[in-house]
């Protein structure tokens, strides 16, 4: 590591089993207080629609209410699907949500449709029409924001000249030639797609082309960090975390469920070769344990920023963790 690393929050809005969707905004309420307390640099939500184990599909609200609630840390999108949208209405959502919070908001974009095939197809019947032309899509964002645009037949006007910074999202190399062709800054989700992080970003650094927004690559990895007082007692709140992860490879989505002491079937069934790759980049134990892991990641990717998904069933735990990563984080850029 031999560069001050940026820290972020991502948050899918996760419900607990036994919480209602209510308790679970405020959960997210008081993360996001604790996160700008803490020097993380953004909060973001991730848009999924039709599961019960996800509360965060209506993104745009949710972002609004997390930036009412704090004061310093930049909100945003991680991300909105944007074939599910029109390019329009997303420009003059986060314009309006830039000027109510201005230099605050991010704009984080996908292609993928957070969701399965038949509801992908109820939110928008030409969805693979809007995934093909994603590309287009995001020129149209721009010339939306762009001031020159105040000449043109069709305007997004609260968002002309708004400061509303855009992001690819991806989890394969496709989205990295993309972002480099753009310009922009590249946030790739390694926190469940492993296999594709190192040639994405290989790809990414080598065919980056400086726009008028970005000189040079900028990119932000997701991570999953689970951190207890011992490696004893992250291993245990980490089973919640786990069984999701084997949950999403089975089909299998439910909400998360309390922690449980390891059995030896649960134990051979994290060894499964799906499980392990998934859970490559989640990083779990003690603070130190944490930040050897972290130390080491970062030294490998050499990543701009992280953005850490911690799934773990209670909220005190979720936030005890999150503080003490940003314990970490500061003591790791005090050392550069």
């Amino acid at each position: 590591m031999n560069k001050k690393t940026a820290y972020s929050i991502l948050d899918l809005a996760v419900i607990s089993k036994g919480k209602t969707t209510q308790q679970t905004y405020s959960d997210s309420v008081a993360l996001a207080q604790l996160g700008d307390a803490e020097g993380y640099t953004r909060y973001w939500l991730a848009e999924h629609h039709n599961s019960v184990a996800i509360a965060s599909s209506a993104t745009v609200v949710l972002i609004g209410k997390i930036a009412e609630a704090t004061q310093r840390i930049r909100v945003g999108s991680g991300g909105i699907m944007l074939p599910n949208h029109s390019a329009l209405i997303i420009a003059e959502q986060f314009g309006t949500l830039g000027t109510l919070y201005p230099n605050r908001i991010d704009l984080g974009l996908g292609r993928a449709p957070g969701t399965d095939q038949a509801t992908a197809k109820e939110i928008r019947g030409d969805f693979y029409q809007g995934a093909q032309s994603f590309p287009m899509e995001i020129d149209k964002i721009q010339n939306y924001f762009s001031e020159d645009n105040a000449t043109a037949p069709v305007r997004a006007n609260v968002a002309e000249g708004v400061e509303v910074p855009l992001y690819i999202l991806g989890s394969s190399t496709d989205s990295a030639h993309l972002a480099a062709k753009k310009g922009l800054k590249y946030a790739f989700a390694s926190h469940f797609s492993t296999a594709q992080l190192m040639p994405a970003l290989q790809i990414y650094r080598d065919e980056f082309q400086p726009s008028e927004g970005l000189n040079k690559p900028y990119v932000v990895a997701g991570i999953c960090v689970i951190i207890a007082d011992t490696d004893e007692a992250a291993a245990f709140i980490a089973t919640t975390h786990y069984e999701r992860v084997i949950g999403i490879l089975t089909g299998n989505r439910q909400q998360l469920s309390p922690p449980f002491e390891m059995t030896d079937k649960f134990r051979e069934t994290l060894q499964h070769p799906s499980v392990q790759q998934m859970a490559k980049y989640a990083f779990v134990g003690s603070k130190e344990t944490v930040k050897q892991k972290v130390k080491a990641f970062l030294a490998t990717t050499q990543v701009d920023e992280l953005i850490v998904l911690t799934n773990v069933y209670e909220a005190a735990a979720r936030m005890n963790s999150y503080q003490q990563f940003a314990e970490i984080m500061r003591e790791l850029n005090e050392e550069v």
